[in-house]
């Protein structure tokens, strides 16, 4: 059996895509039926975590489509492979990942995007969801400037690495972000745990400066989460996330994002 093939049951209940932008393609999985959420991973890929994460979108009655943009498709997650992964995307992979500079987004977006309105032109709705993790927390800020893009959240924001305050989306995105949340009434939600130091309180400040109200932030206690080892807590919506709780706050965290989704998707 092939390395793969070993990670194929992951995968039960959804269905593949190549999906083509730019001279980019890559593999798109999803699952579900109702307008479009993107679930873009963390590292160190589309682990079984974030596909879990996407069958609660599909349960509360959305498409959830899942890109792979580095990883093994359906890898679970130990520490080697995400110390690995992380210092691949981070110094091997920056024509297309932006890990440490201030005031601008990753390349990858514009496929993201494109993405993105393929999935609503297809699922149809009031517009998109898009969630970020990670390396990946600030793409969906910076997927604003697609207008089909409506309901944009920040699972654990961790880049730029250099910048505690910075964020990975250049000035004319974020103006672009916070014109279409006036315009439109849209918001932005922002998770983390408050321990992890991959997402300094000083973004979430600047986040707060950025968008006012219009930012929803939601900061969890270490006490929150699920099993995490030595390290603080990181994952909000996967590896951390103790679904053995329903009434945690972690799980409520989780039935939040579903519910934006839902709000602004129209699903």
């Amino acid at each position: 059996m092939s390395k793969q093939a070993s990670y194929e049951a992951a995968f039960e209940g959804f269905s593949r895509f190549e999906f083509e932008d730019g001279g980019r393609t890559r593999p798109v999985w999803r699952i579900g039926q109702g307008p479009a959420v993107i679930v873009i991973h963390e590292v160190p890929g589309l682990h079984p975590g974030v596909l879990e994460f996407a069958r609660d979108v599909a349960a509360g009655g959305m498409t959830a489509f899942c890109p792979s943009l580095f990883g093994d498709p359906g890898r679970p997650a130990d520490a080697l492979y995400k110390t690995g992964q992380a210092l691949k995307v981070a110094f091997c992979m920056r024509r297309e990942f932006n890990a440490w500079q201030d005031g601008r987004s990753s390349p990858i977006v514009d496929w993201l995007r494109a993405l993105a309105r393929h999935a609503h032109g297809e699922c149809g709705g009031k517009g998109v969801g898009a969630v970020g993790m990670c390396f990946t927390g600030g793409f969906a800020l910076a997927m604003m400037t697609e207008p089909s893009v409506v309901a944009p959240v920040l699972s654990q924001p961790s880049l730029p690495l250099r910048n505690g305050r910075g964020l990975d989306a250049s000035p004319k995105e974020i103006a672009c972000a916070r014109a279409r949340f006036e315009a439109e009434d849209l918001s932005i939600m922002a998770l983390r745990f408050k321990a992890d130091g991959l997402v300094p309180d000083a973004r979430m400040a600047r986040l707060r400066e950025e968008f006012g109200d219009r930012l929803e932030a939601i900061e969890l206690e270490t006490a929150d989460a699920g099993q995490h080892g030595p390290f603080p807590p990181h994952s909000v919506l996967t590896l951390q996330l103790d679904r053995s709780r329903p009434d945690g706050e972690g799980m409520k965290t989780l039935r939040r994002v579903v519910a934006f989704f839902k709000e602004r998707t129209g699903a």
